[in-house]
């Protein structure tokens, strides 16, 4: 006969099947319906979290912040972030509206709010499991820079043509 702890062990090792089971026959990991609250918190939290610890190692230096900085940044984007993010680089192109996470507007307050480092950083090396690839074996760090001078730029223009 089990004992009171027996049971107790039991019982948590059957809950923990029932969730497992779950999962697996009810969790759609489709990416076509849209996530519901809950998951898009948490899915946002951890990668603001993820990116922000992860920008406090050294990055390459950073050229000045200026128009010769920010104008190549326009034609880099055109090469590497049209096809998701949209060629109004505002609007995600239809490849990005259907990525699971969907893609930001670059103009976006939560593409904004992120610091250069951390833009920089998103640029240069990606994100696993979202569909954003790291530019560090494409572009060199002086391109990464100016691609993050240009998406910043993106915040001070209007958002909406009428």
């Amino acid at each position: 006969m089990l004992s009171h702890k027996g049971w107790l062990a039991a019982v948590i090792i059957l809950v923990i099947i029932v969730v497992i089971v779950f999962g697996l026959t009810r969790v759609n990991i489709s990416a076509l319906p849209e996530p519901g609250a809950f998951e898009t918190s948490m899915a946002m939290e951890t990668k603001d979290w993820y990116i922000s610890r992860a920008t406090h190692g050294p990055l390459p230096p950073a050229p000045a912040k200026d128009v010769a900085s920010i104008a190549p940044g326009g034609a880099l984007y055109g090469m590497d972030c049209a096809s998701c993010h949209g060629k109004d680089r505002r609007t995600p192109a239809p490849i990005g509206k259907n990525m699971y996470p969907r893609v930001l507007s670059l103009g976006s307050t939560e593409v904004q709010q992120m610091t250069d480092r951390e833009l920089f950083w998103v640029i240069n090396n990606g994100s696993r499991l979202s569909g954003m690839p790291g530019f560090a074996r494409i572009n060199n760090d002086k391109e990464i820079w100016q691609l993050t001078y240009y998406v910043r730029s993106l915040g001070t223009q209007v958002k909406q043509r009428p």
